[in-house]
Formats: C-alpha cells, sequence, structure tokens
C-alpha cells in the first residue's frame, strides 16, 4: 500500500506557502513566488509590493511579464497561453505563457484520458511511451492523451484536440468518454511549483483501432492489461509523475484496489473520485 501512497506523497510534496511570496493581479492572488524570484520581478515595470505580497495591477500586462521573466532565466516562453484563475472554477483574471506557470506558482488545468480495452482476458489500457527530447519526463510511460487546456477552451474542447493530436483518435470515438476524476496537487519540481488540476476521463476503445503517434508527443503506444499498469505503479517509477496518480484513481474505480487499501488511499486522496 505504501508503493502506491508514495506517489501520492511526491505530488503533494508543497506546503504552502512555505516561505513563498503572494502574487497578487489587481486583487486577486493568483501565484506564488520563490523570494529570489520576487526579487527579480520587482527590477521589471509592473510589479511592485504591497503588504508582503507582489501585485500587478494591469491583467493585461501579465503575459509580456512572463515573457520577461524568462528572459532573467526564470520559467521559459513556451508560445502557449494559458488561463489565469484565482480559484479552479473561477473567472479568467489573464493569460500568461505556460512556460511561465511553475515559476509564478500558478495553477494549471489539463486533460487525462485512459483509453481502454475490454477483452475476453480483462480491461486493458493503452500506453504511450514519451519521446525521448521531451524537456518534462522524457522516455517515461504515460496515458494514451493528455495535455493542459490552452487559454480559451474547455476541459471536452482539449481532449477532442489533444486526442486527434497525440493519438490520431476520431472525435467520434470520443463520443462516449466519461469524466471520473478531478485531480489536483501541488509539487516542488525542477521547473517550480506545479499547482495542477486534472481533468480525468476514461474511453472505451474498440479493438480494432490502434492509436498513433501523430505529433511526436510519444514514440509509441502499447495495449497493457490494467492489472499490469498497477503493478508498474506500485514497483517502479516507470510512468510520468501525475500518471501514476491519475492511474491509481482509474484502478480505484474499476475496483483493482479494494478493502482498506482502497480506504487508505481515498483517505489520502486530495482530489474528488467521481
Amino acid at each position: 500500500m505504501q508503493n502506491l501512497l508514495r506517489h501520492i506523497l511526491a505530488c503533494n510534496d508543497a506546503v504552502l506557502p512555505g516561505g513563498r511570496v503572494p502574487f497578487r493581479v489587481g486583487a486577486d492572488q493568483v501565484g506564488w513566488l520563490e523570494p529570489g524570484f520576487a526579487a527579480a520581478l520587482l527590477t521589471l515595470a509592473g510589479p511592485r509590493r504591497d503588504n508582503g505580497a507582489i501585485v500587478l495591477d494591469d491583467p493585461n500586462a501579465l503575459p509580456a511579464l512572463g515573457v520577461a521573466a524568462a528572459g532573467l532565466g526564470y520559467g521559459r516562453v513556451r508560445r502557449e497561453a494559458f488561463d489565469v484563475r484565482a480559484t479552479p472554477t473561477g473567472p479568467v483574471v489573464s493569460t500568461i505563457d505556460r512556460g511561465a506557470l511553475p515559476v509564478f506558482g500558478i495553477a494549471a488545468q489539463g486533460v487525462h484520458l485512459d483509453g481502454l480495452v475490454r477483452r475476453a482476458d480483462g480491461l486493458h489500457v493503452w500506453i504511450g511511451k514519451r519521446a525521448a527530447d521531451k524537456a518534462l519526463d522524457p522516455g517515461k510511460l504515460d496515458h494514451i492523451v493528455a495535455g493542459g487546456i490552452p487559454a480559451g477552451l474547455s476541459p471536452g474542447e482539449t481532449l477532442v484536440k489533444e486526442a486527434a493530436e497525440e493519438a490520431a483518435i476520431p472525435a467520434e470515438l470520443l463520443a462516449s468518454a466519461c469524466h471520473y476524476a478531478t485531480l489536483s496537487y501541488a509539487m516542488a519540481r525542477p521547473e517550480g511549483l506545479r499547482r495542477d488540476v486534472l481533468h480525468c476521463y476514461e474511453v472505451e476503445l474498440p479493438e480494432g483501432f490502434t492509436p498513433s503517434p501523430a505529433d511526436g508527443e510519444v514514440e509509441g503506444f502499447a495495449l497493457w492489461p490494467l492489472q499490469d499498469a498497477l503493478a508498474a505503479v506500485r514497483t517502479t517509477d516507470q510512468f510520468k509523475f501525475n500518471v501514476n496518480v491519475v492511474l491509481i484513481a482509474l484502478c480505484l474505480r474499476h475496483g483493482l484496489i479494494a478493502g482498506d487499501e482502497a480506504n487508505q488511499i481515498r483517505a489520502a486522496m486530495p482530489w474528488a473520485v467521481g
């Protein structure tokens, strides 16, 4: 049981504020800054200090501030805008480049899809292997589809877009996709503070369908018995860090984790499993 819990604990190792400085856009606190980065931001036009926080009064200035921060060596520019909110379901305050999210400690939202195949010998799940040139967790195992939610898109719209781009899954095969969990965590990573909200879906795919890498995000796909995927989560670190917790939630849903272990895992999970 501890072998599963270690992934949950690893994804929730950031204690907030933990010495970090609040970051506000107008009246809305949207992030947490390391003290050194907070000091660096004050050298740029726009941010000011207010009662222990760093404040950017103009929401429209945030995208440019993220790029300027990358110029100082904090974060990077990925040329993909993400919505910025004070709470996961709150209104959009501004946008910022995806590469700036961790250094600003701003929450990001994404989608993960478990592609399932029901066969005579049991339930199977499609597993991808991340490309060796990925900046984040290269070569690790992954879901059939996973990706961040760009500015202006909903989780459902992102699911369709990412499925086509990453695995060549046509939209009609996603018609029966089911949202089964929302996961959230705060994790200290080399790239900064990851405050992620993951919208988790599953879909049963026909046996005759084989996903194919469409955009180079993964090297290829393999169909695993779901119980084998759970065994790998228990005993290895083969999967990308947050894929572990999504697979734990999936296996809870399908009864592969049961009894006292299931109760203890659920108690330790700071998210909702539908």
